[in-house]
C-alpha cells in the first residue's frame, strides 16, 4: 500500500496494540521473504558462477595434455603402394588430438629410421613425419610426434616406409 493511501491507518495502527502487533508480524514476514529470496539470488549465481570455472579449468587443462595413441599393426597384411587393401576394415582408429603415435609395425619389421605420412582418400597429404623404431621384447614400435589437429573425422590411409624401401598402406580412422 503506498504512504498516501497509509495516512488515515497511522493514528489508528500507534494507539491500537492488536493491530501493531498484526503489523509487526507482517513486516518480519516480508523481510524473511526478501532475505531467502536475496539468499536463492546469490546461491544461484555462486553456482553458476563455480560452473563456469570449473568448465574453463578442465577445458583449459585438456590441450595442455600430451594425448598419445597406439596403432597395432602386428597382424595387418602388408599392402604395397597408395592404394590400402580394400578387404581390410578400418579398425585401427586414431583421435585428432593426439601429439604422439606410437606405431607397433608389422611382425618380421626391423629397426631404423622410417617415415610415416597421413593420407585423405584423395591422396591429400595430412600429416607426415618420421621417426627411428627400435624392438623391445619382440616388438618393432616406431614413435612418432604428430598433429592431427586439422584432419576431419573420417577414413584416411597411413603410409609407412623404412627409408629407401618401398610404401606400405594401412587404412585408419581418424575420429
Amino acid at each position: 500500500m503506498p504512504l498516501s493511501e497509509a495516512d488515515k491507518w497511522l493514528d489508528h495502527l500507534g494507539s491500537c496494540s492488536p493491530c501493531y502487533g498484526d503489523f509487526l508480524q507482517f513486516q518480519a514476514a516480508h523481510r524473511t521473504r526478501r532475505k531467502q529470496t536475496l539468499l536463492a539470488i546469490a546461491a544461484s549465481i555462486l553456482a553458476v558462477a563455480s560452473l563456469a570455472g570449473w568448465a574453463m579449468l578442465r577445458q583449459q587443462k585438456q590441450p595442455s595434455l600430451a594425448q598419445s595413441a597406439v596403432l597395432d599393426l602386428r597382424n595387418r597384411s602388408l599392402s604395397r603402394g597408395g592404394e590400402s587393401n580394400p578387404t581390410e576394415q578400418p579398425r585401427l582408429e586414431i583421435p585428432r588430438n593426439v601429439s604422439r603415435v606410437d606405431i607397433y609395425l608389422p611382425l618380421g619389421s626391423s629397426d631404423g629410421p622410417y617415415e610415416a605420412t597421413l593420407t585423405s582418400q584423395g591422396g591429400e597429404a595430412v600429416f607426415t613425419g618420421s621417426g627411428t623404431a627400435e624392438v623391445k621384447e619382440g616388438i618393432t614400435s616406431l614413435p612418432i610426434d604428430a598433429n592431427l589437429s586439422s584432419a576431419k573425422s573420417g577414413l584416411y590411409v597411413l603410409r609407412l616406409r623404412k627409408v629407401g624401401a618401398s610404401w606400405n598402406s594401412y587404412p585408419v580412422q581418424v575420429k
